[in-house]
Parts: C-alpha cells; structure tokens; sequence
C-alpha cells in the first residue's frame, strides 16, 4: 500500500504541475507578442513547455488503470460529461465576450473575420481542445480496459491508433452533428479548430494504460515500474527520432498533428521525465509546495476551465498579443492568483451545499439524502 500511495503522489506532482504549467503557457500565448514568444528566452522556454501535453495524457492512461473506478459505465459516462464540459468552456470563453462585447478586434481578425460575429457562435464553441480529447478518448479506452488484459496488446493497440493517424486524418461527411465528431477523431485543421484529434492523441494514454497494468503485474512496484518507463522511453526516442528528422513531412509535419515517428518520439521523451521526476521527488518530504500541487491534481479538470475562461475574458482587458514578455511575467502571476481564488470559491460552494444536503438524522440512519 505504501508503494501504491507513493506512485500516486508522483503522478499527482506532475499534474499539480502541469495545472501551474498551462496557466504560464495560455497566458503568454494569449498576450504576448510574436517577439515576445519567440525571440525571448523566457518566452522560448514557456513556449517549448507547451509541448508537454503527452506528459498529462500519459498520467491519465497510467491512473485510468489504477483507478478505484474501473467499471465501463463509469468511463463512458465521464467520458460524455468531459465533452460537454469543453463545449460549456468554449461557450463561456468566446461567447461571453461577445454576448457583452469585450472581445478585441484582432482576435476576431485571427479567423478572417468582421465585428459582429454573433453568427460565428457555433464555430467557436466547437473549437476541439484537451477536454474532447478526453471525453471522446474514454469512450474507446473504455472499452480497451474492460475488454483487453493483456498489456502487449494494449500497447499494440495505442502504436496502431499512432501508426493509422495520418491515414485517417481529415475523414469527412456532410452531415453537420456526425461531421463535428469525426472532427475531434480526425481533424488536420490547425490552429483553426481542432487541436488535439483523437488521432493521434488516444496513442499516449493507451501507452500510458500499458504501463498502469505493468504496473499492476509488478504487485505496484514504483523503482521497478519507472525503471521500465526509462529503458522503453530509450527505445522509443531510439526508433522516433530518426523518423521525425529524417522522414519529418509523414512522421511529424507539426506538434498538433503528428504521425506515427512523433508519436514514439514524443512518447520516448515523455517516459524519460517521468522516470526523472519519480527519481528526483522520491525522497522528498511533504512540504507545503507539494500539497499546492497535490490541491492542483485533485482540481484539475475545474482548474483547468478556470484558468481558460479567466485568460480567455481578459483579453477584452489587457488586449490579445501585444505585450512585452516583462508584463506577460506579471500576468501570468495574476492568473495564477485568479484561478487559485476562483477555484477557492468553487470549493466553499460545493461544501456549502454538502452542508445544506446534510440533515440531522437518527442513529443507524444515513446522514446524506
């Protein structure tokens, strides 16, 4: 037990981190100018953070197998609210703004646009992110966990959604409700509308479910399981990388739409710094920094729309990508402090209602409706 409690404190620092992660990423991609992004040491770095996204869906995999829930009807389900829960996002991130009219000019030039774009709505709040990913990835994972157990095959299974993604990509129908989901599967057009397709994103939580039932077999042996992510990351960058810098316009041809070779490279690098951060945070002793990160990963979905809503409003405020990286710094501090405080108040709701649901009852009775 004490091995099992470890490895989740492991997955949950990175997560914790990857919520502090994606408020400084969205922030500075959102308000900073193109120099600031890229001519920037600062901004370089936060900008090449961005690419960590395989980290968070890995972790997924590994505590989707670990999980108290296991049944199928409980991944399905998640599954639909966390698409549902994306769209509500993208409703309250674009449309807000311009229900109230604060959203600025040149984000609506981004899409090629004129004010008023009451009529782009639907657009807008369809746009794929992270949430659909995973929504739409559950319903297939789902199935994998209740039906495959046999570790070897579930990898097979996740190098086979890499392997077909650039085959299937950009799959479409004229049929509007059925076309929108074979956009989330499928879709190649980025950064306008989809940018984590299924395909090929499943392939690094199905990689992850791989390792949770390794994991599982070795009787949840921590040195042992991250010994392994570190000799299988080896051979992933081994075999990815010469397909990306080689045969980059089929393996690679960019981060959000990546083919077989990125996958496995991605991955590669992936695996290596779990096994890096299990190997640094090993021995450390709970301090109040972790519990932060701990806080971060019991929150994250809700932190996570949080954090997009927040930034995504106050582009009407500080404007959409003008600014210099030191007042970026200092807005990344704000959001930070924002979402921290929001999600506060989101707590002190829930148990104020826990509390209202609470009914003083007689002994041997249940004290929740």
């Amino acid at each position: 037990m004490e091995q099992q409690n470890k490895r989740i404190l492991t997955l949950d620092l990175i997560k914790g981190i990857s919520v502090i992660g994606m408020i400084i990423i969205h922030t500075l991609l959102v308000y900073a100018n193109v120099k600031s992004q890229y001519e920037t040491a600062i901004g370089s770095f936060i900008v090449f953070l961005g690419r960590g996204t395989s980290i968070f869906l890995i972790c997924m995999g590994i505590t989707f197998m670990t999980s108290s829930h296991q049944s199928l009807k409980s991944a399905l389900k998640r599954g639909v609210l966390l698409v549902f829960a994306g769209l509500f996002m993208n409703f309250m991130k674009f449309m807000i703004p311009v229900i109230f009219n604060f959203a600025p000019d040149n984000f609506i030039q981004k899409y090629g646009w004129h004010a008023p774009i009451e009529q782009q709505y639907v657009y807008l709040v369809q746009l794929g992110d992270i949430l659909q990913l995973a929504g739409m990835s559950l319903l297939f994972v789902g199935l994998i966990r209740a039906y495959v157990k046999n570790k070897y095959i579930m990898l097979a299974i996740g190098l086979f959604v890499a392997l077909i993604s650039r085959e299937v990509s950009g799959i479409n129908l004229d049929y509007p409700v059925i076309n929108y989901i074979l956009d989330l599967l499928f879709n190649t057009d980025y950064p306008a509308y989809v940018y984590f397709p299924v395909f090929p994103w499943m392939a690094f939580i199905i990689i992850g479910m791989f390792f949770g039932k390794w994991f599982q077999e070795l009787n949840y042996n921590i040195k042992q399981i991250f010994r392994n992510m570190l000799y299988v990351g080896l051979l992933f960058i081994a075999i990815g990388a010469p397909l990306v810098f080689l045969y980059g316009d089929y393996h690679y041809n960019g981060f959000y739409h990546m083919g077989p070779g990125g996958v496995i490279y991605f991955a590669g690098w992936t695996l290596l710094f779990l096994w890096l951060i299990n190997t640094v945070t090993a021995n450390v002793k709970d301090n109040g920094f972790m519990r932060v990160l701990k806080y971060c990963s019991k929150n994250l979905t809700s932190m996570y729309m949080i954090q997009w809503i927040l930034i995504s409003w106050g582009k009407g405020i500080f404007g959409y990508r003008q600014h210099e990286i030191g007042y970026v710094c200092v807005l990344i501090l704000l959001y930070i402090i924002l979402t921290f405080s929001v999600q506060t108040l989101v707590d002190m709701v829930r148990k104020k209602k826990t509390l209202i649901n609470f009914k003083p009852i007689s002994p041997g009775k249940t004290a929740l409706k």
